[in-house]
């Protein structure tokens, strides 16, 4: 039997390409979504081609009750979850004398607390099956990225990391929990709006002079959840090409 592979805000972007890799690599995927329902559709549809089962959920994470009712339908048609993939994310970046304490709130509320939420609702199956697999998708902003305008983003991918710690210490010895922190990825929604000139500049601050792609960090949750990688846990790998402090 498949492992079932649940991965939160996986319609788009790093999401997409690591429900898709790992679909084509024998896994059961479950497609957690918030708004974007005709890209989970069809990302859907593509994984069921790949001949693996396949579901789309739309809960917000953020949500106690809604993460309850999303786990206990996997649970019913799948079996459960084997490995939690906590990618979901907000950035509501914006001037930093503008900004709220609500939106600072709400970055929390689905970047941080919705995490644990997932990880707290799958945590008796993992143990009682004594396996499971955790990955929180930080980023290179929670590490060295100083930034007003996305100061409550930067500050909830720290907190990620440090709940990435606590979870790994909570879930031994059964349940390896590692964080992967990527840096510049052109996903669809981080190249909106770029210029030539802007990517170019940032491009400079890589030393390997491009940013990354979606698939690339897919293809480390891909290494970090298979058997080569039992005896790595508690950690958090960059996956930035060399990015030169701060940008």
């Amino acid at each position: 039997m498949n492992k079932v592979v649940l991965i939160t805000g996986a319609a788009q972007g790093i999401g997409k390409a690591i429900a898709l890799e790992l679909a084509k690599n024998h896994y059961d995927i479950v497609i957690n979504y918030r708004s974007s329902h005709k890209e989970a559709m069809e990302l859907k549809e593509t994984i069921l081609n790949l001949g693996v089962r396949c579901m789309a959920i739309c809960a917000d994470v953020s949500k106690e009750q809604e993460v309850d009712d999303m786990v206990s339908q996997i649970e019913k048609e799948m079996g459960g979850v084997d490995v939690l993939i906590n990618n979901a994310g907000i950035d509501l970046s914006n001037l930093f004398h503008l900004k709220t304490a609500d939106e600072f709130r709400k970055t929390m509320d689905v970047n941080v607390i919705g995490a644990f939420n997932c990880a707290k609702r799958v945590y008796h199956h993992m143990l009682d099956q004594e396996y499971g697999r955790i990955i929180n998708i930080s980023s290179t902003n929670g590490i060295n990225t100083y930034y007003p305008m996305c100061i409550d983003y930067d500050a909830s991918k720290a907190a990620l990391i440090s709940l990435t710690h606590n979870l790994a210490f909570e879930f031994a010895p059964y349940v390896n929990v590692n964080c992967i922190a990527p840096g510049f990825i052109g996903t669809e929604n981080e190249l909106d709006g770029y210029d030539e000139e802007f990517l170019k500049e940032e491009c400079e601050k890589i030393m390997v002079n491009r940013y990354g792609n979606p698939e690339e960090v897919a293809y480390l949750v891909k290494f970090l959840i298979s058997s080569e990688a039992n005896f790595i846990n508690n950690t958090v790998i960059r996956i930035d090409g060399g990015q030169k402090g701060s940008c």
